[in-house]
């Protein structure tokens, strides 16, 4: 029978101790300490080749620590995985490939419960929950590929919830989307936070320290600061050079982004 955070609350989502990790001799993440709470929102954040990526893939699993440990509603990364819902930084597909959106969504079931192309009706009114909540379930049969960037990332979001997970991991999820959509991901989120404990990296510092609750500042290290804290300086300190906030909720650089 599958646990369910709610079963204990006490145990946190995520806690890693004394982590470290290198790609070959380069080291990524050093020493580091980290407890996420379950209902927690935590934004991460940081400049490019600072850990952040590395650290969601550790937490999901896809990577092993150099040393210390992660545990994932107290146990290993992997051994929880159906636990887990994860949207990654790119997702690479062949435009001429015919999936549709459904079949995306459904992907988010493979290795869980069956092999593709063969899911049954359960399995495809998952699916069809998972849309009804991004929205998308009216285009369920278009082609992936004809898709706006933000009808996109409502499907690859929809493919991470199908398995109904407790903790949500998300890798730049507004990336390349212009502000409209970037506020109705961002208000999507909000709403799925009632449910889910929510990691995700983002460069939109200014918009989701407004969002989360926690803000995690990754640099081969974290240093967490509460939302309420987050100041120019910080910001100057983490990338290294000047950030302005323009449309309230929007950053732009005086150089190129991460």
């Amino acid at each position: 029978m599958k646990m369910k955070a709610e079963d204990n609350p006490t145990i946190p989502a995520v806690e890693i101790k004394n982590l470290s990790f290198s790609y070959d001799d380069t080291p990524i993440l050093n020493r580091v300490n980290l407890t996420v709470g379950q209902r927690d929102f935590i934004a991460v954040v940081g400049p490019n080749g600072g850990g952040k990526t590395t650290l969601i893939k550790l937490i999901v699993g896809l990577l092993h620590p150099s040393a210390g440990e992660i545990k994932v509603f107290g146990q290993f990364p992997r051994k929880v995985r159906d636990r887990i819902g994860y949207v990654q930084q790119t997702f690479n597909f062949d435009p001429q490939f015919p999936v549709s959106v459904m079949d995306i969504t459904l992907m988010g079931l493979l290795c869980k419960e069956s092999g593709f192309g063969f899911f049954k009706r359960k399995e495809k009114e998952k699916a069809r929950l998972a849309l009804e909540e991004v929205e998308l379930y009216e285009m369920r049969n278009r082609p992936f590929s004809t898709l706006s960037g933000g009808q996109r990332q409502r499907a690859l979001l929809a493919r991470a919830l199908i398995s109904h997970p407790e903790l949500l991991l998300l890798d730049e999820p507004t990336a390349h989307l212009d502000a409209i959509l970037e506020n109705e991901i961002y208000d999507l989120l909000g709403k799925l936070n009632e449910r889910f404990t929510i990691v995700m990296v983002s460069h939109d510092v200014s918009y989701v320290s407004s969002l989360a609750n926690r803000v995690i500042c990754v640099n081969r290290n974290i240093i967490e600061h509460p939302t309420c804290e987050i100041t120019d300086e910080h910001i100057y300190e983490l990338f290294g050079r000047k950030v302005s906030s323009v449309r309230h909720e929007h950053l732009i650089s005086k150089g190129r982004g991460d």
